[in-house]
């Protein structure tokens, strides 16, 4: 199904695809004329997903909310060049989709709000959009690797999959440094009484700029009450089918990091009602620093999460 979202930034309106879960009362949102973005999903039409500032906010200035794609990398780098696959990028703050955090460091790579996705399938309760990121001249300036870019997003027996594929489309590799950003919240419960729950992890020690410092540390699995913790904090080495949570009242909702996410990042701000498990093809920083996986000519990659909605155990809290 389509609909349509009024941007008062813009003055334009932006096509709505509405999935339907034919096993559950969840219902999702997905905007291709906005960087893709997870818009919304609710169950019996409680919102799930952290709105923040909005969709109008997210396209037109990056403002994440929803399920953003941070693409082609997730969070930070630690400068305004990177060397990969034997090129060597300037990136210009606020030019080429280049936008940076308060430290003036690029981040959550270049596609907020992007205009140029192409839905290429659809059902009641699936959608596949695609972009060619070899087309666009402006993308390649940031990230000179043309590829074909592909997200099929399926909702069924209340989870929602979304299946990323990258395939190139010359004879360079594409680094993946890829991730999402689902910002996640408990209806009808204070953020102190939510139960946040993560598997045993590999912990990346950051600096004051969020970079990593080159320290790790091992996290046993854990599940506590957030209370008035805040995170933001970065891990590697994460097992394929790990599974991250945030539970309270009536809903427990699980991360499930499927397929080609051997990183993540924890994001939980003080004084705000969300917490985010991201999904990520590697870690913080890896354009620059290395570590980081490729799809080669001939040989897409593909990388797979889930959000899986359930109702909660009301199991009491393990204190980490």
């Amino acid at each position: 199904m389509h609909g349509s979202a009024s941007d008062p930034t813009s003055l334009t309106v932006v096509h709505v695809v509405t999935l339907r879960d034919p096993a559950s009362p969840l219902v999702a949102q997905f905007v291709p004329e906005a960087g893709m973005v997870g818009n919304s999903l609710t169950d019996a039409g409680v919102q799930l997903l952290g709105q923040r500032r909005g969709l109008a906010a997210y396209i037109a200035a990056g403002k994440t909310m929803g399920i953003p794609i941070l693409y082609p990398w997730a969070n930070r780098l630690g400068a305004h060049t990177y060397t990969a696959e034997g090129a060597t990028v300037t990136l210009t703050p606020g030019e080429n989709g280049v936008r940076t955090d308060p430290a003036g460091l690029p981040i959550h790579g270049v596609l907020a709000g992007y205009r140029g996705w192409r839905v290429t399938a659809q059902s009641v309760n699936e959608v596949s959009a695609e972009l060619d990121f070899g087309a666009d001249p402006q993308l390649l300036a940031s990230f000179p690797y043309p590829h074909l870019l592909a997200l099929t997003v399926l909702l069924a027996e209340r989870t929602l999959t979304v299946r990323t594929t990258v395939r190139p489309t010359s004879e360079r590799s594409v680094p993946l440094c890829f991730g999402f950003h689902p910002y996640l919240r408990v209806p009808d419960v204070a953020r102190h009484e939510w139960i946040i729950e993560t598997p045993p992890l590999c912990q990346l020690r950051l600096d004051e700029r969020g970079l990593p410092t080159g320290e790790v540390v091992r996290q046993p699995a854990m599940a506590t009450e957030l209370g008035d913790e805040e995170f933001d904090d970065c891990y590697d080495q994460v097992d394929r089918g790990a599974v991250f949570a945030v539970r309270g009242g009536r809903h427990r909702m699980e991360v499930h990091f499927e397929q080609g996410y051997p990183a993540a990042q924890v994001f939980a701000p003080r004084g705000e009602d969300v917490v985010c498990f991201e999904p990520m093809a590697a870690p913080t920083d890896a354009l620059r620093r290395g570590g980081y996986r490729v799809a080669r000519p001939g040989e897409p990659a593909v990388a797979v999460f889930s959000v899986r909605v359930e109702p909660s155990s009301r199991r009491p809290a393990r204190q980490s």
